[in-house]
């Protein structure tokens, strides 16, 4: 997930000239007039957009998939196309996530660097970029895939920007559990495109990621909450006591290690299984560590939680495709 960024006061953006023409970038100039863009801001300012540090969490998900599911080495092809065609359609979702919020982005400490409320990029062209990549995406999995692997990477980019951003993110506390659902869905699109269906392995995987979302994001906003305020985002941690959050994460928490534990005896070895069990026991001590803290009116800081989190998918997904080359 995006960290907390330095903070620099915005500037006046004008077109600027010496990018490429038709890029859609604006950049600064100083009082001489002199321009301060490259090709390699052109670049720097879209892949922005694409919030490329939350695509690799979802590759991390979605590339083990694909040694479970051929319960070997997955085919070049396959691979290339989950890679490719899994980082457009996240990529666009993530470039139409920050059009849809660029009045908000700039109201928050951990988002006003972003390129669109920097001025770097225009709306227009972001909106352009962040369709195109989303047709790339459905595209490729229809064309190398099939049309199964299509259709849900087609519902995952709608749902996270008509459902989770144009609906959920500014009405409810619980956007963020409901918008797990395209945050998962990579789980099921890798699945599909090797067999060209869901078993109950993927779909309990898919609830892995699904649980997994809450307790690691809320322990991102409950360090930010006062940029959701200062927004006007109802996230949990900023309409609801710390308790409730944490007692949340806790029983969110338990469903993710539940759900990682039942897929040994569908899909896996007991490598996979044993590793699960303590992968998750330590996750649920750090929460319940956490809760306890809290309970006893101690100060609460969850950014160890946060990246423990990411350590936590990681190595379970490791786990998954170990499993699949050793089945």
């Amino acid at each position: 997930m995006p960290s907390g960024e330095t903070i620099r006061p915005a500037k006046d953006a004008r077109l600027d000239k010496s990018a490429p023409s038709g890029s859609g970038f604006t950049a600064d100039s100083d009082e001489s007039g002199k321009s301060h863009t490259s090709v390699s801001g052109v670049i720097r300012a879209y892949a922005d957009l694409c919030k490329l540090r939350i695509v690799e969490l979802l590759l991390i998900s979605a590339v083990p998939i694909l040694f479970l599911a051929e319960q070997g080495i997955p085919s070049l092809l396959d691979a290339v196309i989950v890679i490719i065609g899994g980082t457009f359609a996240a990529g666009s979702a993530n470039a139409l996530n920050c059009f849809i919020d660029r009045d908000i982005d700039k109201l928050m400490n951990r988002t006003r660097e972003r390129s669109l409320a920097q001025h770097r990029v225009t709306p227009h062209a972001a909106l352009v970029f962040g369709v195109a990549l989303g047709v790339l995406a459905v595209g490729l999995f229809a064309a190398f895939a099939n049309l199964l692997a299509a259709a849900l990477t087609l519902g995952a980019i709608l749902y996270y920007v008509v459902i989770y951003t144009m609906w959920l993110k500014r009405r409810t506390s619980q956007s963020t559990f409901w918008g797990g659902i395209c945050g998962s869905a990579p789980v099921l699109i890798a699945w599909a495109t090797v067999t060209n269906s869901i078993s109950w392995a993927a779909f309990l995987l898919f609830l892995v990621v699904f649980f997994w979302q809450p307790p690691h994001f809320w322990a991102l906003a409950i360090k930010y909450k006062d940029d959701y305020a200062r927004a006007g985002i109802p996230m949990l941690p900023v309409v609801a006591p710390m308790r409730r959050v944490l007692g949340e994460s806790l029983v969110h928490s338990w469903l993710m290690v539940i759900a990682s534990v039942a897929v040994w005896p569908l899909a896996t070895t007991p490598l996979y299984g044993i590793g699960a069990i303590i992968l998750g026991s330590a996750f649920l001590f750090e929460v319940h560590r956490l809760y306890a803290a809290e309970r006893r009116g101690a100060e609460v800081r969850t950014m160890r939680l946060f990246h423990g989190s990411i350590t936590y998918l990681t190595f379970l997904f490791l786990l998954v495709a170990v499993d699949g080359l050793v089945q």
